[in-house]
């Protein structure tokens, strides 16, 4: 390969030469297989602030990702083995590193080459040589949006934590969360569902409950029945999880989840007494299996059934007109695969 050369122009007066965040060392992977052009970047972004990790082929590049997860990916184009491309297919592909930002940096400078980056699903492409000033700009600004999305997560995360509380406070619902998530996913691939919607669909797994958290105990752990006033006070908890992951864009398909889980085909469920289609269909895919696990599982007032009584129950139940009976159909089959070495329970 080509000893990569950087192109030394004046940068504008105004224009800051520090590291994009100063709360936290930026990490960027630069991936070469000639070590000069290594030593070039490595030497021109540790000036800028960034940690700096190197690989000299595709394989020792994805290895590194795994172990340093970086902030952004310098990536060439033309090595041996595991091309650039290749690399950077596997990084957008992979569910724990799609939002990494890829530069691709290359000689290659064709429209095809481009579109093939493009499609790949990298970032941005810088074509040797390079203006330094021109990278550590796109650097600042891919660093910076990296940094939006990682407290995205960091969200997230807070949220599903406050969510799992709720679960643990009744040693019944143990593992319920964990369940419902892999029985949604399972449940949304069969019917089509895209990765986005899939994403969602784990989530809500784990987030349908989280307005529980608002309930006193006396009512979210009653062991008999709970009175009317008690329902009009537990009937609000799937508003008031809507409310609480309502600031945040990165739940927004979750969102229809939380709030519509408890609607009925015949429309006497709520918050808003839906009746068929006008219920989402992943709230629906969630009820399904929601309720699916609370008949197959221990729970004060009942011990666990098998399988096939709880899907006559439910059954029985979709042809009074509450739930959608093609999903529960649907659950069923892959349930019974299960039995034949398929999905495997949480």
């Amino acid at each position: 390969m080509p000893v990569m050369t950087v192109i030394e122009s004046p940068v504008p007066a105004e224009e800051s030469t520090g590291p994009p965040d100063p709360k936290r060392t930026r990490r960027v992977l630069v991936v070469d297989d000639t070590q000069n052009n290594l030593d070039l970047l490595e030497a021109l972004l540790t000036a800028e602030g960034y940690e700096v990790l190197t690989a000299r082929d595709g394989l020792s590049a994805l290895a590194a990702i795994a172990k340093w997860p970086p902030d952004v990916v310098l990536l060439d184009v033309m090595m041996p083995g595991m091309n650039g491309y290749e690399v950077c297919r596997w990084i957008k592909g992979n569910e724990a590193t799609i939002l990494t930002p890829v530069v691709m940096i290359t000689s290659l400078n064709s429209l095809e080459d481009k579109l093939q980056a493009i499609e790949v699903g990298a970032d941005d492409f810088l074509t040797k040589p390079f203006n330094k000033y021109e990278l550590k700009a796109r650097l600042r600004a891919l660093t910076r949006m990296k940094q939006y999305v990682d407290d995205l997560e960091r969200a997230e995360t807070v949220v599903c934590i406050l969510a799992r509380t709720v679960e643990a406070k009744d040693p019944y619902t143990e593992g319920h969360c964990e369940r419902l998530s892999n029985y949604s996913e399972a449940l949304g691939r069969r019917a089509g569902m895209n990765r986005d919607e899939i994403r969602a669909l784990r989530l809500g797994g784990v987030l349908h409950d989280l307005g529980k958290i608002a309930i006193p105990d006396s009512i979210l752990l009653k062991p008999g029945r709970l009175t009317a006033e008690e329902w009009v006070i537990m009937r609000t908890h799937p508003e008031v999880g809507e409310r609480i992951c309502l600031p945040m864009k990165s739940l927004k398909l979750v969102l229809p989840i939380i709030r519509h889980h408890h609607e009925r085909w015949d429309g006497t469920g709520y918050p808003d007494g839906l009746r068929g289609q006008e219920i989402p269909f992943t709230a629906r895919i969630l009820q399904t299996v929601d309720i699916y696990d609370a008949l197959t599982t221990k729970r004060p007032y009942k011990p666990p059934l098998p399988k096939q009584e709880a899907f006559r129950i439910m059954r029985e139940e979709a042809a009074r007109g509450w739930w959608d009976s093609e999903l529960v159909e649907l659950f069923a089959a892959i349930i019974l695969a299960k039995d034949k070495g398929g999905l495997k329970e949480g």
